[in-house]
């Protein structure tokens, strides 16, 4: 058993770090900007709440986050109240935020220069895989903090693998959700068109293109409710665009080319104009279809 802190109870963060107080057996303390959140989740997995992320990591062994952006990342490790001042020598920072390779490298270098170590773990398979405690968990950092952290990690992740040095593992989620945005992309343009010519979309999906090349989790998991005009299933647009924004400054930085991903993103933000910005990814089809 392992004194871990959690900081971000959000609807990733709250099930991740309940399967370590109940799977793995650790002992966790919560933060969330919220208190009566942190209070409940306390309540629920037999944890303790704190009222700052200094107060939360203070001895422990493992600190894991998971908020929402490089400034959010910020706001909960430096500074008075941040964890960094309540960790020691030895511990292990692991963070499972969505965010930029910059502030990854930067973390690790604090965290170096103080005896500390440091993971960037973004995270995949949205909010059911943290529920169900399979998740994918790319990572970036040293060999040896990844194999402490690692069984940590274990308690909500399928598969936990180690890419390369600070920043691997928000390098490789920036190529995750490029993936994503192509693929959703070109599933709403063939459901929508197979609607305008009459065609049974979901036996079309079902029994038939699924079983093929053109097969993917986006079809299988989201096919049929694209047709319905259900988008209710987890990763929001808003999130999504923040995703896709960290993947164009990084190219503009390592002169990749990201065409599609570019106008995919224009597509998202007319999902918002249109009021979605909490709708699922799969709402890119809302843009193509008569509502």
């Amino acid at each position: 058993m392992a004194k871990c802190a959690w900081l971000g109870l959000g609807v990733m963060g709250y099930p991740m770090a309940g399967h370590l107080a109940n799977k793995g057996g650790h002992e966790v303390t919560v933060y969330n900007r919220t208190l009566e959140k942190a209070e409940a989740w306390a309540s629920e997995f037999g944890g303790k709440a704190a009222r700052t992320p200094r107060e939360a990591a203070d001895g422990a062994e493992f600190v894991l986050m998971c908020v929402g952006n490089d400034d959010d990342i910020r706001s909960v490790t430096y500074g008075d109240d941040g964890a960094f001042a309540g960790i020691g020598r030895g511990c292990v920072l692991v963070d499972h935020t969505t965010a930029s390779a910059e502030i990854a490298r930067e973390l690790e270098q604090h965290a170096r220069d103080h005896g500390q170590a440091f993971l960037d773990a973004p995270v995949s398979g949205g909010q059911a895989g943290a529920e169900n405690g399979a998740l994918t968990v790319m990572c970036g950092g040293g060999e040896d903090s990844f194999a402490r952290a690692k069984p940590i990690m274990e308690c909500y992740g399928k598969a936990v693998t180690l890419l390369g040095p600070a920043g691997a593992g928000q390098l490789t989620k920036m190529v995750n959700q490029i993936c994503i945005a192509g693929l959703v992309q070109g599933l709403a343009e063939a459901i929508a068109f197979g609607m305008k010519a009459g065609l049974p979309m979901d036996k079309v999906i079902a029994d038939v293109i699924s079983k093929g090349a053109a097969g993917s989790w986006q079809m299988e998991n989201r096919g049929h409710t694209m047709i319905q005009g259900k988008f209710d299933f987890g990763f929001a647009v808003n999130w999504m665009r923040k995703d896709l924004k960290i993947c164009m400054e990084e190219a503009n930085r390592n002169g990749a080319l990201l065409p599609a991903t570019a106008l995919v993103d224009q597509f998202y933000h007319a999902v918002q104009k249109a009021g979605g910005g909490r709708w699922d990814t799969s709402s890119l089809i809302y843009n193509l279809t008569d509502h």
